[in-house]
């Protein structure tokens, strides 16, 4: 399997990370009975379960692309090299956004977003190139 795929699959078991993440500690907040309801309420998150949602949604806009953009580049046979250092800077910013986001850091979040974009379009160029 080609580190691209390695990349994908990380990023599959992130999504579960980031998913788990927001739903462990909006329940925590909330309790076991509103989380097993109906959620009628439509209560919000708030504070780190607030943020681990956001951070969730966010992972959720760019991971169909980055799963688009690694399965185009091993369809038409272009992984290689500079394809892989790319869905690992995807892979790798991703990761430490999750916590850089739960804990509120502002800026190194925001570097860790921009590096996995630039990785994403790194990927895309890849399929062009």
């Amino acid at each position: 399997m080609s580190v691209e795929l390695w990349c994908l699959f990380g990023a599959m078991v992130l999504g579960l990370v980031h998913m788990s993440a927001a739903s462990l500690t909006f329940k925590a907040q909330v309790g076991n009975r509103y989380t097993v309801g109906a959620r009628d309420e439509a209560l919000q998150p708030t504070g780190v379960a607030a943020r681990l949602d956001r951070a969730q949604r966010n992972f959720n806009e760019t991971f169909p692309i980055f799963v688009a953009a690694v399965l185009m580049v091993e369809v038409l046979h272009k992984a290689g090299e500079f394809s892989y250092w790319r869905a690992l800077i995807y892979l790798g910013g991703r990761l430490f956004f999750l916590p850089l986001y739960a804990a509120g850091v502002p800026w190194l979040r925001t570097f860790s977003w921009n590096a996995a974009t630039l990785g994403l379009v790194l990927v895309m160029a890849q399929i062009v190139m």
